[in-house]
Formats: C-alpha cells, structure tokens, sequence
C-alpha cells in the first residue's frame, strides 16, 4: 500500500441538486460512499461550500462548488512500470500492463500510467484510456496541436483499434458484426454502469476468430465507436463473455447474482494495434503490441520462444 497526498474533488451545483440538503446531494449524487459515511466527513469539516466549512443540513443553491477534501489515503499496490513502444516530438505511445490504471479513478490518484509518463514525459496527455486489467497500447499527444487533431480523428472514427480477448465457450463462426447500443444501467452499487441497452448510444464492432484454447475462444475485435467497455459487452452480446468478467453475462447485460464492479479483473483483453494518420505529417502510423502469453494464438505462442 502507497500513500498518496489526498486530493481535493469538486462538484458543480446543478438545476438538479437545488434545494436539497448537502447530505442528501452527497448521498444521491456519490452512491459509493454512504449516507453515514458522508455524515461522519462533514462532522470532521472535510466538505466546504464556495470557500465555507458547511454543515448537513444546509440547503444548496445554483452555481456553488461543493468540494470534498479527502485526506490522503493508502492506494493498492499496482505494477509501476510500462514498455516505450513509440515515441517522436508530437506524439508517445506506451504498452500499460494489466493492473495499473491509465488515470486517477475508482480509488487510484497517483499509482498510474499517466503519472509514470509524466515523470519522462511531463507534457504527455492521454488520448483515450484503457480500463485498469485491460493490457496493451496507450497513446499520448505531447502537444496541443497533436491532441487537438487526434481527438479529432477520434471523434470521426479515423482511428483504427484492435483488441485482443478471451471469450468463453467455442464460437461456431469466424467474422460477426456486432452492433448492440451501449448506455447506462442499474447497479446495485453504483447507481449505473454501462451495458447492452436499446436506450442507449450506437456501437460497432467486429470480432474475428483467431484460435481456440481450452474451451474458450481468441478474438481479434476491431472497434469503430468507443463506448465503455465495448469489446466487454458486444462479445457477451454475441454469447461470448470474456473468461473471467465479473460484470457482463451472455447478451451484455449484467450479471444477475452479485454484479462486480467495472475496474474489478479476472477478464482477459488486451489493446492490441492502433491505424491512424500522424497528426504532423499525416503520414499512416500503424503500432502493435503482442498480446500477453495466455491471449496468444498456438502460432504466437511458439513464435515467440
């Protein structure tokens, strides 16, 4: 366990938390923690309104800041290191192993990707993100013009991904589309995650066979949108869970008994290649990181030894 220097996390009052209390607010707002939990950090003066120390029972108005000074807390051990896969004056890019996360979220504040790169790159900023047991390339824009164009290029669904996954069961066909909506649903913890739901966003992917193993298969999943957890959720929609998510069932919904949590492990994906124009000379970039031993192929696997 690290301890970190505390952090200080700040809301903005909207229409919506108007005229309720600051209890209630933090224990509708915040799930995670509970009521009592949020009653005991405003007894020892951890939550301040636009500047003021505030009690439980002050009522909220629009426009105030609401800020939680947490004090530092003990961060679970994770593997403080990454591999240099590329790297040139507009852009990085890094291969994250499994366990760390890519930035501060779900408890993490300084145990991250993005604080390692910032020790040799302290200009880097992460264009997209990759759950925290998710493997595989991460890439950083190290100006603001290489962050304006590639966030761009992602936006337009110009940039090519690939992820590598082990789902459960044998698949009985070799290419399949899967084009399942991604939104928010109910969560006996959270309030809402993301899942399969006809209510929400348009997703698509395509996922190909690449091998089987042990009674499970390997699937190269080429994704177009970005929604979370998307190579998670359409392979389950295909009847595919990833081996050991403790999330999603078959059909992308989740798991009816006990649901874990999003950042919670066990499933096996891996970022596996990235396609996209650089954003200087807009020349093709194409970068790969080989999957882990046990999201290898038979082929791969001994190729490698």
């Amino acid at each position: 366990m690290t301890l970190n220097g505390g952090y200080a996390y700040r809301d903005r009052i909207d229409l919506d938390g108007v005229g309720m209390t600051v209890l209630a607010y933090l224990s509708a707002r915040h799930p995670h923690s509970s009521r009592e939990q949020w009653r005991e950090r405003l007894d020892r003066g951890e939550l301040e309104l636009n500047g003021t120390a505030l009690g439980e029972d002050v009522v909220l108005r629009p426009g105030g800041t609401l800020v939680w000074h947490r004090p530092p807390w003990n961060e679970p051990e994770v593997p403080r290191h990454y591999d240099l896969l590329y790297e040139d004056a507009s852009l990085v890019a890094v291969i994250k192993p499994r366990g760390l996360p890519t930035m501060a979220a779900g408890g993490f504040l300084e145990g991250t990707l993005l604080t390692l790169v910032r020790e040799r790159y302290p200009e880097a900023r992460p264009l997209h993100r990759l759950g925290r047991h998710t493997s595989g390339i991460v890439l950083f824009a190290r100006t603001h013009a290489a962050a304006a164009r590639l966030s761009r290029a992602w936006r337009d669904h110009a940039v090519e991904k690939r992820y590598r996954a082990r789902g459960s069961g044998i698949a009985h066909w070799q290419t399949r589309a899967i084009e399942a909506s991604i939104g928010p649903v109910a969560h006996p913890v959270l309030g809402t995650v993301h899942a399969a739901s006809p209510t929400g966003k348009a997703a698509q992917s395509v996922a190909h066979v690449v091998g089987c193993r042990g009674g499970t298969t390997l699937f190269d999943v080429d994704i177009t949108t970005g929604r979370p957890h998307q190579v998670r959720i359409h392979l389950a929609c295909a009847g595919h869970p990833l081996v050991g998510d403790p999330l999603y069932a078959a059909g992308g919904t989740l798991l009816a008994a006990d649901p874990g949590l999003p950042g919670d492990g066990g499933y096996l994906l891996h970022a596996a290649r990235l396609r996209f124009a650089h954003p200087l000379s807009n020349d093709p970039v194409e970068l790969a990181a080989r999957p882990p031993d046990d999201l290898c192929t038979d082929a791969e696997f001994r190729s490698a030894r």
